[in-house]
C-alpha cells in the first residue's frame, strides 16, 4: 500500500524516475504488485507524456502471467484522454474488448465522456445502451456525462431524457447533473445566437428555470453554474440579468475567476458597451487578477468594430510591453479591422511584421487580408495574395474561397477562380464550398 501511495504521488508530479524506482524497490522488497500498482504505473507514464513506457507496462504484466484488468486499461484510456490523445484511448478501448476484458462501469463513463467531448452523441448513447445490454449498471457520473454528451451539442429534450433516467435509476442530481443540463439550454442558446444574434429565444429562461430547481432541492450552486447562467443570459442580449447573476455570485463568496470576467465582458461587448467593458477589466485588475491575452484581444476586437483605432492600438502597444504577448489571434483582429476600414498601408505592415514576431499567418490571416481587397474588386490583387497563400504552405477553407468569388466582377474571372479552387480541392483533399 505504502508503495502505491508514493508512486501514486510522484506520478502526480510526473516525477517517473522516481515512479520506477518506486517500482523496483517494491519488487526487491519481494512484494507482489497489485493491478493497482500497474494502474497507477500507466496513468505516471501518460502524465508524463511518454506512450511507449505506458505500452510496456502491459508487456510487464503479462511477464508475470497476469491479464490487464478493467483497472489498469481504464487508468491508460484516462491518461490517453488527459493527454488530448482520442484516437489512442479509442483504440486501447477496441483492445480491451478484443483482449475479452471486462468492461465496467468506469471503462463506460470514460468513453462516453470521451465521444461527448467529440460532440457525437450518437456515439456516447451507443455505448450507453451497449453498457446496459451487457447488464453493467450506470452510475450517477455515467448519465451525467451522456447528459453533457447531449449538451454540448443543444439538445435540450435528449438531456432532459437522460436526466429524468437519472433520478428514476434513483440517483439524487449533484451539482454536476444540474450543470450539464444547465449547459445544454445554454449550448442551444449558442447556436441560436449564430443564427439570430442575441435572439431570445427562451433558452437562457429553461437554464434559469434548472438553476432555480437546483435550489430549490438544496443543491448549493457552484462557480461553474453562475458562469453558465451569466452566459446564457449574455448570449441572449439580457446583459443585466447576466450582471445580476454575476453579482449574487461574489455576495455568496464565490470569487469570480478570469472565465466569470470574461463571459460578462463578452457579454457587453456584443452590444458595443465601451464603457460598461472597460469598467469590467479594471474590476479584474482589481481583483488581483492580470488581464490575459483572450481579455486584451476582446478588447482590441471591441475599439476596431466601434472604429476607436486610438484605443486599439493602445491597447496593442500595451500587449507588445506587457507580460501578455500578442498571438496571432491579436493581428487577425487589426488586419481585418483595417482592412475592412480601406486602410491598407496599416494592414500591410501588420502583416509583413509577423515573421519578426515569430508568428505565422494562419487561414484567418490570410483570407482577412484577402477580404480587404475583395471588398474593393481588386480581383488580380486578390489573386496574388491566393498565390502567397498556397506558397506559404496555408490552404485555404470555405471562407477563403467565398472571399475570393466575392472579388470577381465577371463570369470569366468566376469562371478561373472556380476551375482553380476545384483544381486544389481534388490536389489537397480540401472541402471548399463554392
Amino acid at each position: 500500500m505504502c508503495f502505491n501511495l508514493l508512486i501514486d504521488a510522484y506520478g502526480q508530479k510526473s516525477l517517473y524516475k522516481k515512479v520506477e524506482s518506486k517500482y523496483l524497490e517494491l519488487l526487491e522488497a519481494r512484494c507482489v504488485p497489485t493491478e493497482d500498482t500497474y494502474a497507477l504505473l500507466v496513468k505516471a507514464y501518460c502524465t508524463a507524456g511518454l506512450k511507449q513506457k505506458a505500452e510496456a507496462v502491459f508487456a510487464e504484466m503479462r511477464k508475470y502471467g497476469l491479464s490487464p484488468s478493467a483497472t489498469v486499461y481504464n487508468a491508460y484510456i484516462d491518461g490517453l484522454m488527459k493527454g488530448g490523445n482520442s484516437q489512442k484511448a479509442i483504440e486501447v478501448f477496441q483492445r480491451m474488448k478484443r483482449d475479452g476484458c471486462q468492461l465496467n462501469t468506469e471503462t463506460y463513463t470514460l468513453m462516453i465522456n470521451l465521444y461527448g467531448k467529440a460532440s457525437k452523441s450518437y456515439m456516447a448513447l451507443k455505448l450507453f445502451d451497449e453498457m446496459r445490454s451487457q447488464k453493467c449498471k450506470p452510475n450517477i457520473c455515467t448519465y451525467t456525462a451522456l447528459v453533457n454528451a447531449f449538451a454540448r451539442e443543444g439538445l435540450c429534450e435528449k438531456a432532459e431524457e437522460i436526466f429524468e433516467q437519472l433520478q428514476e435509476a434513483g440517483h439524487e442530481p449533484d451539482v454536476y447533473a444540474y450543470n450539464a443540463l444547465m449547459e445544454a439550454y445554454r449550448s442551444m442558446q449558442s447556436f441560436v445566437d449564430s443564427l439570430v444574434p442575441n435572439s431570445r429565444a427562451g433558452y437562457p429562461y429553461g437554464a434559469a428555470e434548472v438553476f432555480s430547481l437546483m435550489q430549490h432541492m438544496g443543491c448549493e450552486p457552484d462557480r461553474a453554474s453562475f458562469n453558465i447562467m451569466v452566459d446564457a443570459y449574455g448570449r441572449a442580449g439580457l446583459n443585466e440579468d447576466a450582471e445580476s447573476v454575476f453579482e449574487e455570485m461574489k455576495k455568496l463568496g464565490i470569487t469570480p475567476t478570469m472565465k466569470s470576467h470574461m463571459l460578462l465582458l463578452s457579454a457587453y461587448s456584443r452590444v458595443g458597451n465601451i464603457a460598461k467593458c472597460e469598467n469590467i477589466v479594471n474590476q479584474i485588475q482589481e481583483s488581483g487578477l492580470q488581464p490575459d491575452t483572450f481579455v486584451l484581444n476582446s478588447m482590441l476586437n471591441l475599439y476596431g468594430k466601434l472604429g476607436q483605432f486610438e484605443k486599439m492600438e493602445k491597447v496593442l502597444v500595451a500587449m507588445e510591453k506587457g507580460p501578455y504577448e500578442a498571438d496571432i489571434s491579436t493581428y487577425n483582429i487589426l488586419i481585418n479591422v483595417y482592412g475592412r476600414a480601406g486602410y491598407f498601408n496599416r494592414m500591410e505592415e501588420l502583416f509583413q511584421s509577423l515573421p519578426a514576431k515569430n508568428l505565422t499567418p494562419d487561414v484567418v490571416t490570410w483570407t482577412s487580408r484577402l477580404g480587404a481587397y475583395s471588398r474593393k474588386k481588386l480581383y488580380q490583387r486578390c489573386l496574388e495574395i491566393f498565390e502567397e497563400m498556397i506558397d506559404a504552405g496555408c490552404y485555404p477553407d470555405g471562407g477563403t474561397a467565398k472571399v475570393l468569388l466575392s472579388a470577381c466582377s465577371s463570369e470569366d474571372q468566376i469562371e478561373q477562380v472556380t476551375t482553380v479552387i476545384r483544381t486544389m480541392h481534388k490536389d489537397m483533399k480540401t472541402v471548399l464550398p463554392i
